[in-house]
């Protein structure tokens, strides 16, 4: 094997490994900062007819900084595997372990970002009045059965094609 074509091989293999981490640490996190993913969002677009309380309200604000202090750490974790795959691919021999290793490193600490992101919008909808709940599981319901509509009409696509 030439020289040339292990280093596009090791390039690949690394960017191969980069990218899922990547791909991991958007799934939670692509929200607008919020860390919830849909429920989450479904609460922040509600808020207006929420008609929250004092206590709550500080809550809510709480869980948004938590969001976004989450977001930024979970830039720096993966910009580490960023810089990680850089300084590996900068040697002869990249050690491709080293980088997948970072990656595993920067997926967990965002996972437990995302857990405790969520687990402050959970603490909040605990809170919640039973009409403030309806509302929540009203929006909810409606975003399954949009979801539940567009996978049939998916489904129907690829039995048709």
């Amino acid at each position: 094997m030439t020289s040339r074509f292990a280093s596009r091989v090791a390039v690949v293999a690394a960017a191969a490994l980069f990218g899922a981490g990547g791909v991991a640490f958007a799934q939670p996190m692509h929200h607008h900062g919020h860390g919830g993913g849909d429920v989450v969002m479904s609460i922040v677009r509600l808020k207006s007819q929420l008609n929250l309380d004092t206590s709550q309200q500080a809550m809510w604000d709480n869980a948004v900084a938590a969001g976004k202090a989450a977001r930024t750490s979970a830039r720096a974790n993966m910009q580490k595997v960023n810089d990680e795959l850089t300084a590996e691919l900068a040697k002869p021999e990249p050690d491709l372990a080293a980088v997948a290793a970072a990656a595993d490193s920067a997926r967990n600490a965002n996972q437990q970002l995302h857990t405790q992101v969520r687990d402050a919008w959970l603490n909040l909808y605990a809170t919640f009045t039973p009409d403030q709940k309806t509302v929540v599981k009203n929006a909810l319901s409606q975003r399954l059965a949009k979801m539940e509509q567009f996978r049939q009409k998916m489904q129907a696509r690829r039995q048709g094609g």
